[in-house]
């Protein structure tokens, strides 16, 4: 049948199972827009207040549901300000598609209004990026984007459609798209070896990433660890992987990670790492990260192999594969003498705080003990962040969207608007500092236009509370424009923007604002204020080794 280009979009969306879009139209795009329009029972489309937040909430909706997120934007600037977004999505391994429309072929490199080579600029930042200028090659483009924007490692894909293209016309055969299993790119031996290793261990730590979510592997992670018997770490990417209630469970590891989980990495003499890939947040100086250990690594991507940590063996495949095929070969063991050791760690140096003031950490196990850890929580980055990863207790994958690659700010607003639409029956709640929520909190009037009942807790301390965190502790206080001295008001701006709004200022009204927020059908903003000191604890200094973390407690002691 002949189509249009911009009927061909649609009509590939339809055949990958797309029926949510995020964006924002403008001239270059209006021949999709205008077919949209056509179709608009076949499709949820949320125009945002921004690109960068169509963006963010296709990343929201990808990381919380496992399906490709999609997002719209017209040339030049449209496109442009979905960059950001894109970035954040390729650093943490989102799969997301975005279309974007150009000046018509003819006009192509000369400098044409909103012209740019939107393909050229994100190439760093996309698995790829397609030009599209024939509408004969239209289809099996969107069609291989989606396949690479989902297969292996995920990551975000560009599709850039000339005007014209969307206009002309060619025949169009729809094909029927089936899921294709992962490809096994190991052998037998690898997975002798692997086990050789395991069962010759006395102290093994299992340290898991964000790929064990991507992949699915919740389940086989678990019996794995109980096979094993092992105490389990997780990154920032990983939350949720694991249940955060677990007896093995160790809580983060890292920069701001327990004393638990670090000392007991440093300690090991095994360090299992599954899909994740050895960041510097993580493994502080490289030098000296699990020294003590062999390390196996698993992971999808073979460009992570030996990147940042040296290793002792890799398999390099799909993680749920991999350890279903461990698991069946596996013992029960037994390593309660380890345990023993990791379990008194967590006893001896459990997670604290200032009981008798208004803290964020109280406010997030607020959070937790009135949503049973059953919520979608989507953060921006900073204190709050660490917090949230925490104080939270994650038991389900899929559970936990911050932006961990790129740490962008301003993330979780569009991210957690994007995980409510795509997740209707799950309290979806965004955690930001007062310095994130001001960089697109204009994505209050796009959940409050379409009533997406989320909620927008604030932690409010007038201050970029982790850079401020640095310069206390590294710059001699030399707080550099880190403090707010401004007169904005958020609840006036939420309520501005069609949303209800409440103030909290001391520890008894964090729970009447938390319920009330939970029954409300419209979107809620939380403004909490907090003191500017507040500090993230335990911390690794920069360079330094994950065994040297540090807590306040050790702060007074070395201050004395």
């Amino acid at each position: 049948m002949q189509l249009t280009g911009a009927q061909i979009v649609l009509e590939c969306l339809k055949e990958q199972g797309v029926d949510t879009i995020f964006g924002y139209p403008g001239g270059t795009i209006l021949n999709i827009y205008d077919e949209l329009y056509k179709q608009s029972d076949c499709f949820t489309h949320i125009l945002t207040s921004h690109e960068q937040g169509a963006s963010h909430a296709a990343d929201g909706y990808a990381r919380s549901t496992g399906k490709v997120g999609v997002c719209f934007a017209t040339s030049g600037p449209g496109s442009t300000n979905l960059v950001t977004g894109i970035a954040t999505a390729y650093m943490d391994s989102v799969p997301m598609v975005a279309i974007t429309c150009n000046v018509n072929l003819p006009l192509l490199g000369k400098d044409t209004f909103q012209e740019v080579d939107i393909a050229g600029i994100t190439m760093p930042i996309t698995k790829h990026g397609y030009i599209v200028k024939d509408v004969k090659n239209l289809a099996d483009t969107i069609r291989k984007a989606f396949k690479i924007a989902k297969s292996g490692r995920p990551g975000p894909v560009i599709v850039d459609i000339t005007k014209d293209v969307t206009a002309k016309t060619c025949d169009f055969r729809p094909v029927t798209i089936t899921e294709e299993e992962p490809e096994k790119k190991y052998h037998t031996e690898d997975i002798n070896t692997a086990i050789k290793m395991i069962k010759a261990s006395k102290r093994p730590f299992i340290y898991v990433g964000g790929g064990a979510i991507i992949s699915g592997a919740s389940k086989e992670l678990y019996k794995f660890a109980k096979t094993i018997d092992s105490p389990v770490c997780d990154t920032l990417m990983g939350k949720g992987a694991f249940d955060g209630t677990d007896e093995l469970y160790t809580g983060m590891i890292g920069m701001h990670g327990t004393k638990a989980s670090n000392f007991g990495v440093s300690e090991c003499d095994l360090l299992i790492t599954l899909g994740a890939r050895f960041s510097d947040r993580v493994t502080g100086n490289a030098k000296t990260f699990a020294s003590k250990a062999k390390i196996l690594q698993i992971d999808v991507d073979a460009a992570e192999i030996n990147k940042n940590i040296r290793v002792n063996f890799s398999i390099v495949g799909d993680l749920k594969m991999v350890l279903g095929e461990l698991n069946k070969k596996l013992e029960q063991m037994d390593h309660s003498e380890w345990k023993k050791k990791i379990f008194e760690y967590k006893k001896q140096f459990p997670l604290n705080y200032d009981k008798d003031k208004l803290t964020c950490p109280y406010i997030i196990e607020e959070i937790d003990r009135l949503t049973k850890g059953d919520a979608i929580i989507s953060t921006d980055v900073g204190q709050h962040q660490m917090w949230a990863a925490q104080y939270y207790k994650y038991r389900k994958p899929r559970t936990f969207l911050t932006s961990g690659g790129l740490g962008t700010m301003g993330y979780g607003l569009g991210a957690c608007i994007g995980a409510k639409v795509g997740n209707p029956d799950k309290v979806c709640i965004n955690i930001a500092g007062d310095g994130c929520f001001r960089m697109n909190m204009n994505e209050l009037a796009t959940a409050s236009r379409y009533d997406i009942p989320i909620i927008e807790v604030v932690i409010n301390n007038s201050v970029l509370g982790m850079v401020r965190q640095w310069q206390t502790l590294f710059y001699e206080k030399h707080y550099s424009q880190t403090v707010f001295h401004d007169k904005v008001d958020y609840c006036k701006v939420a309520e501005g923007l069609g949303c209800m709004a409440i103030r909290v200022t001391k520890k008894s009204e964090v729970e009447p604002a938390l319920k009330k927020a939970l029954k409300s059908k419209t979107p809620v903003l939380i403004d909490c204020i907090i003191e500017e000191d507040d500090k993230v604890f335990p911390m690794v200094s920069p360079g330094a080794s994950i065994s040297e973390a540090f807590d306040e407690k050790d702060l007074l002691e070395k201050n004395k």
